[in-house]
Parts: structure tokens; sequence; C-alpha cells
């Protein structure tokens, strides 16, 4: 073999031909054999690092869904559990304060326990009359007559009555009982939040 034909196979495969004629790696591996080695290398690296799992929405970084428990009981996503309890000194759980209550927004009339039952009471400044039909169960109208915008004077024997035409009206629902009104009392909203009275 001529040293002209020995440099040609080297320079193609990187293996060197020996004294015999027969093949033997070549202690000075080609740059390019060398970069496409270490590159396979790391991109088996990389594939063993991957997971071909599902994984659920939400996941924390080491594969576990909101909610999922970890070591010792503790939420894996590293969020505090959701038991209203906080850490205390020592790792102790403590009672963390009542929630504050929802604020009802609206004007509160009064007091529920002033409306009676079968009757009513007229808001005079919030133009409205609450009325208890029934134990538990509150209305709520426009406390101007329909007929020329009087305001209602009292509530009584189950109706809304106006002092000017002797207008009356059902407290269960401000329909016209007797007088001269066109139409029904508007009904007006109100809800009882602790105790009290509130005009939505």
């Amino acid at each position: 073999m001529t040293p002209e034909h020995t440099r040609h196979i080297e320079s193609r495969s990187g293996v060197a031909p020996d004294q015999g004629g027969d093949a033997r790696p070549d202690p000075h591996p080609t740059r390019r054999g060398l970069l496409v080695g270490v590159s396979l290398a790391g991109l088996g690296g990389a594939l063993a690092g991957c997971s071909t799992s599902a994984v659920p929405y939400g996941a924390n970084e080491a594969g576990a869904g909101p909610g999922a428990q970890g070591p010792g009981g503790m939420a894996s996503s590293g969020a505090m559990p959701s038991t209203g309890a906080l850490p205390g000194p020592g790792g102790a759980m403590q009672s963390s304060p009542a929630p504050a209550k929802a604020k009802v927004t609206g004007m509160v009339l009064g007091a529920a326990s002033e409306i009676p039952v079968g009757g009513g009471k007229i808001y005079s400044t919030a133009k409205v009359v609450v009325t208890q039909p029934a134990s538990g169960q509150y209305k709520a109208f426009s406390a101007i007559c329909t007929h020329v915008g009087c305001t209602m004077s009292e509530v009584a024997d189950g109706t809304i009555d106006c002092p000017c035409h002797g207008g009356q009206f059902k407290i269960t629902n401000g329909a016209v009982v007797a007088g001269p009104p066109p139409s029904p009392l508007p009904a007006r909203q109100v809800k009882v939040v602790d105790g009290q009275v509130v005009l939505l």
C-alpha cells in the first residue's frame, strides 16, 4: 500500500491500516468524530432527564398536581395547606382568625324584629314599606302611592294604606285592594342581614 493511499484511507475513515493491511483505530480521532460523540452523549443525558408520562395541568416542578400530598402530608406544590391553620413556633399549627363577614351593599332600614308578622313598617326617608306577611317572609314595596304620589301612612289589617284618597294595597304583593290607584305598588328588594333589614 502506498503512503498516499494510506493517508487517503486515514482521512476518510479515521482508521489507519496496520502494516499487514488490517484496519486499526486511529489514536487521533478526527474533530468531526469527536464532536459527534460529545453531542450524542449530551443528547442521551438530556433525554434521560425527560419524562414522557402525563403531567396534570398546573403541576409543580416535581410533576405533582395541585393538592397532591408530598412527604409528611404537606402539599407538594410548596403552598401551605388550605386548612385555615398557620404554622406557629416549633412547627405547631395555630388557627388563623375567622374570615371577615361579607359586606352587603345597600341601605340598612332597621331591625327585622320591628316588623310585625301580618303587618309592616313604613320607612319614610327611604320611601319604602317593608311587610312580613308570614313569619320570616319579608316583602318590600315603594311607599309612594301610584295614584297622585302621596306617601303611605300605615300598615294595618293586611293592607298598606294611603292617607290621601283611601288607596289600599295588599301586604303580600302590593296589589290594589281599594281606592283610585291605577296600578300596584312597585316591588323593592330587601334582605335581612344579621337581624337588620337592608334595602338593596
